[in-house]
């Protein structure tokens, strides 16, 4: 018993030394401004700076791109068109009544369902960059004109690396 009378007091004794070496920390008040009220300006709000508006669609160098080229049989997005999604869909964050119609095109080569898939494929790509860069998924719809719609009818590459794209089309601003 002596033993653990000791070890009762030991750790008493501890203890109260333990709080009382706490540190006592004078508390103060935090500083408190000055307010001038006796000016009577009335205070206007600013609009956040670089917020785009529907002019810049036509204004903005960025914005101006409205079209996204893929590689043969392709639907993953080249890194050079990186910027144009972000400026896109920083758009689309500040008009958020802004919606987005992206359009899927192929080339001619290849059969009809095949350029249908790849040209949904590609425009789900841009969709999929939007989003990741803050664009809402309600803004936006995708639809597939395959090998329907060609901005050039020539049997070339170069020619068929035009039609290979999606368009980004602003149905409301």
């Amino acid at each position: 018993m002596p033993q653990i009378a000791r070890i009762l007091t030991i750790a008493g004794l501890t203890a109260f030394v333990a709080v009382g070496c706490a540190k006592k920390v004078k508390e103060t008040p935090p500083p408190t401004n000055a307010v001038d009220t006796t000016t009577t300006a009335p205070i206007t709000e600013t609009p956040r700076a670089g917020v785009y508006t529907p002019a810049d669609l036509d204004s903005d160098a960025c914005l101006r791109q409205r079209v996204v080229y893929f590689d043969l049989d392709q639907d993953a997005l080249k890194p050079e068109f990186q910027a144009i999604m972000n400026c896109h869909a920083k758009y689309l964050r500040d008009r958020p009544s802004a919606r987005l119609r992206l359009e899927g095109n192929a080339d001619e080569r290849g059969s009809r369902e095949y350029n249908l898939g790849l040209g949904e494929r590609r425009g789900n790509a841009v969709s999929s960059a939007l989003q990741a860069n803050g664009g809402g998924s309600s803004q936006l719809s995708v639809i597939s004109y395959g090998e329907e719609r060609p901005v050039c009818t020539e049997s070339n590459e170069a020619c068929w690396s035009k039609n290979r794209r999606v368009e980004l089309v602003y149905s409301a601003k």
